[in-house]
Parts: C-alpha cells; sequence; structure tokens
C-alpha cells in the first residue's frame, strides 16, 4: 500500500502508487503505508483495480464468524469465469433464537474490467506470436460479459441464492464434511456441537437459475442429525480428509471428544482427550493418517494426537509466547503445520523434526492476533492468514528477496518496499473490519473468500 495527499475512491487491496512528476527525486518516493501505520492530514489510502481478477462482496443480515465453502458438482480445477460456489455460514444474532445456518450459492461472480482487459492483451500477443490463444482464455474471455465501458473496480454481476436453516445460539465455527459436504457440523456458544443434513437446501440452490424473491426471509425448521453437548462453548472443529464421517471436536475446558460414525445415520462420540492445560482453539486432521491429528491451545501449546491413545499426546511443542489461535496442516506436503497466535506470528513446523521445538519459518508482520490460517490447494508453498489488524495476506513460502529485481522495478512501482518487510508477503487485502476466517475455495485456482463484522469478500489476486 502506498500512501498520498488528496482524495482516492474507497475499495479493498492494496494502493495502486501515485505517478511520480518527473522532476521528483529518490528522496520524494511515496512511502509504503501499511495497516497500523498512522495518516497524516489529508493523506489517504487508493485502491489499485488491477491488482484483482475478481472482486465481490456480501452480507447476511447478522455477522458471520465463521463458514466454508462446500466441494460442488462443477468440476476441479476451473478457472473461467463467471464462477458459481456454494458455501454455508452461521450468524451471530442479537438473540439466540434469531440465529441460522445460511446455505448459498454465489452465482455469476464475474470479471473485473481490469482482468478481461488483461486477458485481452494476453490473448493479442499470442496471436501477434503466431499463436492460437488457449482453451481456456478463450473460455475466459467468453465467459466475461463486462461492458467496455462497466466501472473498472469490479464486475457488479454476482448473485447471493440463499436458504436459511434455524439454528438456536450463536455458531461459532462451522465446517461442511469434505467427502459428503451436504453433511456440516456447528459448534454454538449452547455448548452444543449439532450435525446436520443441509442435502434438500443445497438441491434446490442448484436447480435455481436466478434468487426466488422471498426465499432468503423464510427460516427453515431441519432437525439435527446428532447432538453433543460438551461441558462449555467452544470454538474447535474438523472433519477428516481420510475417513469420512470422522470429526473431532473441542471446548474451552481443554476437553477434545471424536466422533465415530455409527449404523443408522447416528455418531458414537468417545471419551475425552486430555492433556491441554487450556481452551482448545483449533483442530487439523492429518490429511494421510486417519487417526492422527493436531490440536492448538490457549496454553501456547501445539500437540499430535493418535486417536488409539487418549490418555496422552504423542507430540508436544510450545510454539507461541501466547494462545496459539489456529493450525493448518498442508495438504500436499503433509509433514508441513503452520501456526497463528495472539502473539501476531505466522510459524510453519516440520513434524519431522516437531520434537526440537523449532519452527522453520517465523513471520512476525501482522500487528493483532492471527484470527486464520489455511495452505493454499493449488499451491503447496503457498497460504494466508487473517489478523485482528483488519489485514488478509496472501504469503509464498517459495519467494526470496531479489534487490536487483526490486531496484529495477522502483521506476515503475514508484516506492521501495521497506527492508522489514518480508519478501515472502506476496498479496495484503485490506477494507474489512475485524476479519474472523478465510478459504480457499478447493475447486477455483485462487480463489479466496474472507468473513468479517461487516461480511464477506470473494476475490482472486492477480498475482496468485
Amino acid at each position: 500500500m502506498v500512501r498520498k495527499k488528496g482524495s482516492a475512491k474507497k475499495g479493498k487491496g492494496p494502493a495502486r502508487p501515485p505517478k511520480a512528476p518527473a522532476q521528483q527525486d529518490a528522496s520524494q518516493k511515496p512511502a509504503v503505508w501499511l495497516p497500523g501505520d498512522t495518516l497524516e492530514e489529508g493523506e489517504t489510502l487508493q485502491f489499485d483495480p488491477t491488482a484483482y481478477d475478481c472482486m465481490s462482496s456480501m452480507s447476511l443480515d447478522w455477522p458471520s464468524l465463521s463458514f466454508d465453502l462446500l466441494r460442488d458438482h462443477l468440476g476441479a480445477p476451473r478457472s473461467a469465469f463467471p464462477h458459481t460456489l456454494f458455501m454455508v455460514a452461521g450468524t451471530q444474532a442479537s438473540s439466540a433464537k434469531q440465529n441460522y445456518l445460511a446455505v448459498m450459492k454465489i452465482s455469476s461472480l464475474g470479471q473485473t474490467k481490469a482482468a478481461a482487459d488483461r486477458q485481452k492483451e494476453q490473448q493479442q500477443e499470442q496471436k501477434q506470436r503466431g499463436g492460437d490463444g488457449s482453451d481456456s482464455d478463450e473460455d475466459m474471455l467468453a465467459g466475461s460479459d463486462l461492458d467496455s465501458d462497466a466501472d473498472e473496480d469490479e464486475a457488479e454481476t454476482a448473485q447471493l441464492h440463499l436458504r436459511k436453516v434455524a439454528h438456536t445460539g450463536g455458531i461459532n465455527r462451522v465446517r461442511a464434511c469434505p467427502q459428503q459436504p451436504h453433511l456440516v457440523a456447528s459448534w454454538a456458544d449452547t455448548a452444543q456441537v449439532q450435525l446436520w443434513d443441509l442435502g434438500e437446501q443445497l438441491a434446490e440452490l442448484r436447480d435455481e437459475a436466478v434468487p426466488v424473491a422471498g426465499a432468503s426471509g423464510k427460516v427453515h425448521k431441519v432437525n439435527a442429525r446428532h447432538v453433543h453437548t460438551h461441558s462449555s462453548e467452544g470454538y474447535a472443529l474438523d472433519w477428516s480428509p481420510v475417513l469420512a464421517g470422522r470429526l473431532a471436536s473441542g471446548d474451552c475446558r481443554s476437553r477434545i471428544h471424536v466422533w465415530e460414525p455409527a449404523p443408522g445415520g447416528r455418531w458414537a462420540v468417545g471419551p475425552a482427550f486430555r492433556g491441554h492445560q487450556g481452551s482448545v482453539e483449533d483442530l487439523q486432521w492429518s490429511p494421510s493418517e486417519e487417526t492422527v491429528f493436531a490440536s492448538a491451545s490457549v496454553d501456547k501449546t501445539i500437540r499430535i494426537w493418535d486417536t488409539r491413545e487418549q490418555s496422552k499426546s504423542m507430540l508436544s511443542v510450545e510454539a507461541h509466547a501466547s494462545d496459539v489461535n489456529v493450525i493448518a496442516w498442508n495438504r500436499a506436503t503433509t509433514y508441513m503445520l503452520a501456526s497463528g497466535g495472539d502473539d501476531g506470528a505466522l510459524r510453519v513446523w516440520d513434524l519431522r523434526a516437531f520434537a526440537a521445538g523449532s519452527a522453520v519459518a517465523n513471520f512476525e508482520y501482522h500487528r493483532g492476533p492471527v484470527t486464520a490460517v489455511e495452505w493454499c490447494p493449488f499451491e503447496s508453498s503457498m497460504l494466508a492468514t487473517t489478523s485482528a489488524d483488519n489485514q488478509l495476506a496472501v504469503w509464498d513460502l517459495a519467494l526470496e528477496r531479489d534487490p536487483e529485481e526490486e531496484a529495477a522495478l522502483a521506476p515503475e512501482s514508484n516506492a521501495l518496499a521497506p527492508d522489514n518487510l518480508p519478501p515472502q508477503l506476496l498479496f495484503v487485502h485490506g477494507g474489512q473490519t475485524d476479519l474472523k476466517e478465510m478459504h480457499w475455495h478447493p475447486q477455483i485456482n485462487g480463489l479466496i473468500v474472507s468473513t468479517a463484522a461487516d461480511g464477506f469478500n470473494l476475490f482472486k489476486p492477480y498475482n496468485v
């Protein structure tokens, strides 16, 4: 981000560097602005619409602290615009009985004009070099219905299709079963974890070409498939990617329970795994071993468990200087685990050397607690974080600093990155208030969805 004097358009994402007058020397270059820096009187931030291939925002009538993206029938990996996607979210209403699970379809998510223009230029360059242009480029151009006079910030074409399912209590976390996306688990502030079959709602949305008038106002009554009451409320919740239907839930009294699918469409909830000395904040199943999962806690530790041994964890390390809020297991490189803490740090762990207690990467960039971390499903070295500093950061661990390249680009970008800016920081998305959670879409390459107190953002950075 770059700061400058004068007015600017309001928006999301990195700022566009102002053009410098010809007589401007190096000492007058604009400063790179980072969230948390103060702005002088008359200074504003300028949004760069060219930084996004797509960007859309939407909201429910209540804030949502947690959501999940659902695997669908539309294929993977896909990149042709416009996109359609499905998701489920939970609300935090002003009274317990006003809460609901929001089952959503977002359709007609189109490109920004800048992205469409960029693709046209690339296709023209290909033709000039004697190429025919790839099918994927042609498909994406054909799928973009943007008018050439459309506003350059965003193609306002995305449509929200919504079904509401009644839910008593504020919803702390929502997770969909990867093998059966219609099966959804919710963690409520009533200390209950509930499992829901949302197949009927999803089927309606799949067949809905345009949002049905009045459908979003009706709240449907659905009986939960299974309910388990913990000794206190909690946030930690994860489905096994290896064994369909296996679930783990953790609460604020340090207890972890594993749910096993049982005959008759029920679940058997086992006795508590004990070992943490504080609230269990997050859980992650191993992407390759069906009996192994990891947990993160307010007691500053990350623990690795085996379901065959409930009396103690297999491994444990003090991971952060304060609460460990979130963890993410790399699905492609299965010995890599990432964590984010109240200390604002993002750390990456090699589980082959986990017992040594030293992270293989440590980034102290965020200026507030890290609230979410997730690896990109298509690039094993890429991950993203959200923080209470209202930043969503995309990281690429494969990147290294190249001072010569930075100096060469400086006249074009008109600003040099500060020395304390990590070279692995690939993209910063801003503009949301009280960011809580983000997910990469599992089937749409590079698409990110985030939730905050003021609603959802759906976007694809141009460089991801």
